[in-house]
C-alpha cells in the first residue's frame, strides 16, 4: 500500500508541476489571446521584405587597404552610384588589392573587386578557367613600376644577390615586384619592410634598391632629397610582359630632381582594374552588377568633376584590361553609346 500510495503521490506532484504552465493560457480572455498572437506578427512581418529589398540591390566591392587609393576610389564610386533602395554599393576594407581576387572568387557577398591585373597569374595553373569566372568593368589606373637604386647600381643585372625592398606584404609592390623580377631573370635578396625604412637604409648603403608599384608621381621621390647618382633604372616592355602589363614612362616633369630635363625612363605599368564575378545572365547577382555598371558609366562625368580623386579624369571607359574579357553589361553600355571604337589608354 505504501508503495502504491507513494507512486500516486509522485504522479500528483509531477502533474501539479505542469499546471502553472497551463493556467495563464486558460486565464487569458479571447481579446488578450488575439493581441498576443497578432501583434508580434504585425511587427515582424515587414522585416523579411525589407531585408530582401536591401539585399536584392546591394553590391559588395572588395576594395583594399584602409590607406590605399583603391579603397578611396571604391568609396567615391559608392557615393556616386547610390540609388537608395535601388542600388547600394558596399566598399569593403581588405588585406589589399593583391588578395581581392581571392575575395571575389570565394568570399560570400562579394560581386566586384579592385585588383592588379597580374594577380591572375597566380591562378593560371590551379584554375585554368579563371577568365570565364572573372570579367573586367573598368581599367581604373596604371600603377607604374619604379626601380630606384643607389649610385653604384648601373643596370638591373647589378641587383642580382643584392638587397631589394618590395614594401610590406599585401601591397602591390610586394606581390607584383618579385613576379616582375622573376620574369626579368633577376634573383635579388628580397625584403618586405616599409619603404620609408628601406630608403633610409639605402642612404647608408645597406639596401641596393627599392621597388615601388603605384601611380606616379610618388611623393617620396618628389619631396625626397637624394645624393647625386641615385636614379630610376629603365625596364623595357617586351613580349614577356604582354599578358598583364602595359608600357609606361617616368618623365622629368614628374621627378625633376631625379630625371634630367627632356629625358624619359622606360618602365612598365600594372593595370589596376575594377572586375566583376561573371554571374550567369538573368540571375539576381548578374542584374545587380549590371545596374551598378549602368549607373557608374552614366555618372562617370560626376566622378571626373571637382571633389573626387584626380585619377578619375584620366579614366577611359573603353580602355581594355590585359588578360580579361569585359563584363557583358559594360560592353552593351559602350555599344549603345557608340564608344567601343574609342582608343584605349
Amino acid at each position: 500500500m505504501n508503495t502504491v500510495w507513494g507512486r500516486c503521490l509522485l504522479l500528483l506532484v509531477a502533474f501539479a508541476g505542469f499546471v502553472p504552465a497551463f493556467e495563464p493560457a486558460q486565464a487569458q480572455t479571447p481579446q488578450m489571446s488575439a493581441a498576443s498572437t497578432v501583434s508580434p506578427r504585425r511587427m515582424v512581418r515587414p522585416l523579411p521584405t525589407e531585408q530582401e529589398k536591401m539585399n536584392a540591390w546591394t553590391v559588395g566591392l572588395a576594395a583594399g587597404l584602409l590607406e590605399g587609393a583603391p579603397l578611396r576610389l571604391g568609396a567615391e564610386m559608392a557615393r556616386v552610384v547610390d540609388d537608395g533602395p535601388n542600388l547600394h554599393v558596399l566598399p569593403i576594407v581588405t588585406r589589399g588589392a593583391t588578395e581581392n581576387l581571392n575575395s571575389l572568387l570565394y568570399l560570400r557577398g562579394i560581386d566586384t573587386a579592385i585588383i592588379n591585373s597580374d594577380a591572375l597569374d597566380e591562378y593560371k595553373a590551379q584554375m585554368p578557367q579563371i577568365r570565364r569566372k572573372v570579367t573586367y568593368v573598368l581599367n581604373l589606373f596604371p600603377s607604374e613600376l619604379h626601380v630606384f637604386v643607389r649610385p653604384e647600381i648601373q643596370s638591373l643585372q647589378d641587383l642580382a644577390g643584392k638587397k631589394v625592398n618590395f614594401n610590406t606584404l599585401g601591397t602591390a609592390a610586394a606581390y607584383s615586384g618579385p613576379l616582375i623580377f622573376s620574369r626579368l631573370g633577376i634573383n635579388a635578396e628580397n625584403t618586405f619592410i616599409p619603404h620609408q625604412v628601406a630608403i633610409e637604409q639605402m642612404r647608408k648603403g645597406e639596401m641596393a634598391a627599392v621597388v615601388f608599384i603605384t601611380s606616379k608621381p610618388v611623393d617620396a621621390f618628389v619631396r625626397g632629397r637624394f645624393e647625386p647618382g641615385f636614379k630610376f633604372l629603365p625596364v623595357q616592355y617586351d613580349s614577356k610582359f604582354e599578358d598583364y602589363y602595359l608600357p609606361a614612362v617616368l618623365e622629368a616633369g614628374e621627378y625633376p630632381g631625379l630625371i634630367k630635363a627632356g629625358e624619359r625612363v622606360s618602365t612598365i605599368a600594372v593595370p589596376t582594374a575594377l572586375v566583376a564575378f561573371n554571374w550567369a545572365p538573368q540571375t539576381n547577382r548578374h542584374e545587380r552588377v549590371a545596374r551598378f555598371v549602368d549607373l557608374l558609366f552614366s555618372r562617370i562625368e560626376k566622378l571626373q568633376g571637382p571633389g573626387f580623386d584626380a585619377k578619375w579624369k584620366s579614366i577611359n571607359l573603353a580602355a581594355t584590361v590585359p588578360g580579361l574579357d569585359r563584363f557583358s553589361a559594360a560592353q552593351e553600355w559602350l555599344d549603345r553609346k557608340g564608344q567601343t571604337q574609342r582608343a584605349a589608354r
